[in-house]
């Protein structure tokens, strides 16, 4: 038991009822069921999943997010609190590894994501977005979700995997969006194995085999490849890696994980962002006036905000959890061993403590002053926050100034949220209308 002061006795409160039922509704709307119980029951309640059950506390104010994000991560495993994720992500994903192996594995990706990487990046995704821009015309109605997965795919094929060759990128992207494409159903497998045989796990799969196929077939290419050394995309950096550190490489096995966790975490997340800043710049015209100008006058710190600003209303993942490896005293609970402990990313960043008038998009909040810290946490905290931050930001700034530099844009509606796999996108997929701007 750590040594934190004891508040509350026993678990915090929770909702009733079966822990299936509580699944079901966790799995499949969580923007719609989970706020409802943070209204009954405060800033820390307890509900309980399948399997097990297993004990999920959940928690949204910044003084006890700070707590999680600063414990020592030992003793607070973010990888068996992300074991659902193991059938597609596979057993070393850098998501799903607590301890030494999680140190190495985030040790050997980080020079991949550094600041230099990053300005070496930037060329590639402006070139991907300008030739995905070229096909839009005056007057489309753009479905933004489905335009703008098309450019973060052909980012993280070409900046992770380095495939730049058109006819292998014909055949990953239909397989990598069915990979993708994935319902929060499909992870139940972990739990239940014997759904590995029925539809539609069976497809879904089946694809999943197809893509690791391709997948090692390119990490032998590369590894045999003359120009290996002179190549910046994240795969040859990681073959790289043990020439010269005298750092234990990273086996086949272990480079397929960490190139899907790349994949499945660095793809859909920046589209659905850019899908849902697209949209509010869609519905608020005197913002969207200040961002035009600031696309034309590369005021990319502007166009950040927006996305940053997308990002805090329409939380794309939104929650975080760790499962406690000993008895310890979180946010004042005396909580025993095996609970997961889980920072509320859509609860802190609708809390109107954290931002005054939540409910309305104001990229100005991160224009002016600071945010305050453990409030804003699209990408987690502490040791396991999330690796490609930086790059995400740069991508979808990169892609919002080339895309309003080029067309203003009009929502007719609101868009609704729908949780797909685990994450949060429009569900009418956030069409807008393109006016094209005169040069």
């Amino acid at each position: 038991m750590s040594d934190a002061a004891v508040r509350h006795e026993g678990m915090p409160p929770g909702p009733g009822g079966s822990a299936a039922f509580m699944t079901w509704r966790f799995l499949r709307d969580r923007y719609k069921h989970i706020p409802p119980i943070h209204e009954k029951y405060g800033d820390t309640f307890l509900i309980q999943l399948l399997p097990g059950p297993r004990n999920l506390v959940v928690f949204s104010d910044p003084a006890d997010i700070k707590e999680i994000f600063a414990a020592d991560p030992s003793q607070f495993h973010a990888g068996e609190g992300n074991a659902i994720l193991k059938p597609v992500m596979g057993e070393h994903s850098l998501l799903l590894t607590d301890d030494m192996e999680h140190t190495r594995g985030r040790r050997l990706l980080m020079p991949a994501f550094t600041g230099p990487s990053m300005r070496a990046y930037q060329p590639l995704v402006e070139a991907i977005a300008k030739v995905e821009i070229d096909s839009w015309n005056d007057g489309d109605k753009l479905i933004t979700l489905d335009r703008m997965n098309a450019i973060t795919l052909d980012v993280i094929l070409q900046v992770v995997f380095g495939v730049t060759d058109e006819e292998r990128l014909s055949v990953l992207r239909p397989k990598v969006n069915k990979m993708v494409n994935i319902e929060a159903k499909m992870l139940l497998a972990w739990s239940y194995p014997k759904l590995f045989a029925l539809p539609p796990w069976r497809g879904y799969f089946k694809n999943q085999q197809e893509v690791d196929k391709l997948l090692f077939a390119e990490i032998a290419e590369r590894r045999a490849a003359s120009d290996l050394d002179g190549r910046d995309d994240v795969l040859s950096r990681l073959l790289r890696v043990g020439d010269t550190e005298g750092e234990e490489p990273l086996s086949d096995i272990e480079m397929r994980d960490q190139l899907v966790t790349l994949l499945l975490a660095g793809h859909e997340t920046t589209a659905s962002a850019l899908s849902w800043t697209l949209h509010e710049l869609g519905r608020n015209p005197e913002i969207q006036a200040k961002a035009l100008a600031a696309a034309d006058n590369g005021d990319d710190a502007y166009l950040e905000a927006c996305l940053k600003e997308g990002m805090r209303l329409h939380p794309i993942i939104d929650f975080v959890a760790r499962t406690l490896q000993s008895d310890q005293v979180v946010g004042g609970w005396a909580l025993p061993r095996g609970t997961t402990v889980t920072p509320s990313i859509m609860l802190s960043h609708s809390r109107e403590e954290n931002f005054a008038d939540a409910h309305l998009y104001d990229p100005e909040r991160f224009m002016v002053g600071k945010v305050p810290a453990n409030t804003w946490i699209p990408f987690g905290g502490g040791v396991r926050r999330c690796i490609g931050a930086a790059f995400s930001l740069m991508e979808g700034t990169v892609v919002l100034r080339e895309v309003l530099q080029r067309y203003s844009v009009e929502a007719p509606k609101v868009a609704p949220n729908k949780l797909r796999n685990i994450t949060n996108v429009p569900g009418d997929k956030a069409p807008v209308k393109l006016t094209a701007r005169v040069s």
